[in-house]
């Protein structure tokens, strides 16, 4: 992070862990993907489907599986602050969104989204301190539904929450929309007036499902008040193995 004048420069990172699994579930690969993301130097990293405990794959998975939930031990010595919202509860434990912050964490309130008994679908708001730019920066993690008509009104219930915001304060929300189709992205352009990374110069957000060969377009990072954005293209592995989901990585200038 640099600071001038209450500029600062922020790297962003998001992914969908699939509860520390591969693709279809076939093995357990979250201690793999705690090393791959510690490489990448993020300062705030947006986590959906995160565990907090899941008891019968903790037994399956004894040698391998940590002894705190997922998001604590992706945060490990790295990120010293974090917030979970737990989403889904069922029997064997709990999953939902995280976020883990270089920067202590101000205040954070998990906003159920669920529209049904299914899809448990949360909205994770953090104020997070900036001591060195003295400014507080909001994020909003999103984890939206599978289907169109619940995602409209979602993306209405993320708009109630952006109200809430001051207009000037710097902003990023990131997560994974499933928003293939890309209306919730036009939404989310024309009536949130948020601007997406990876398609800031003109184009369509980048593909990142399914991770080992991307064609659909559902996880972004959206922002506002920003001066610039870079974003980062990861290389294809490890990252391919490490989720269903490709990560995204972009630097964002406030």
């Amino acid at each position: 992070m640099t600071e001038q004048k209450n500029h600062f420069s922020i790297k962003v990172m998001t992914v969908n862990t699939h509860k520390g699994f591969t693709t279809f579930n076939r093995r357990f690969i979250l201690p793999e993907l705690r090393n791959a993301v510690r490489t990448l130097s993020a300062d705030v990293v947006f986590l959906q489907e995160v565990l907090g405990e899941h008891h019968a794959w903790s037994k399956r998975h004894r040698e391998r599986w940590p002894h705190r939930p997922q998001y604590e031990f992706l945060a490990d010595s790295i990120w010293h602050s974090y917030a979970y919202g737990r989403n889904a509860v069922y029997p064997e434990g709990h999953h939902g969104n995280a976020l883990l912050s270089k920067y202590p964490i101000h205040s954070w309130e998990n906003r159920d989204i669920s529209l049904n008994g299914i899809e448990r679908r949360g909205l994770l708001y953090s104020v997070l301190e900036l001591p060195d730019a003295g400014q507080k920066l909001h994020t909003i993690c999103v984890h939206l539904s599978l289907r169109e008509n619940h995602r409209q009104q979602q993306l209405r219930m993320l708009k109630e929450l952006l109200e809430s915001i001051p207009q000037q304060a710097p902003l990023i929300v990131a997560g994974d929309f499933n928003d293939w189709l890309l209306q919730g992205h036009r939404y989310i352009q024309n009536e949130l007036g948020l601007r997406e990374a990876f398609s800031y110069t003109g184009g369509k957000p980048t593909r990142t499902f399914p991770a080992n060969f991307p064609v659909l377009r559902l996880d972004r990072i959206y922002f506002r008040s920003a001066r610039s954005v870079t974003p980062v293209v990861l290389p294809n592995k490890p990252w391919s193995h490490l989720s269903d989901h490709k990560p995204l990585l972009a630097e964002i200038n406030f």
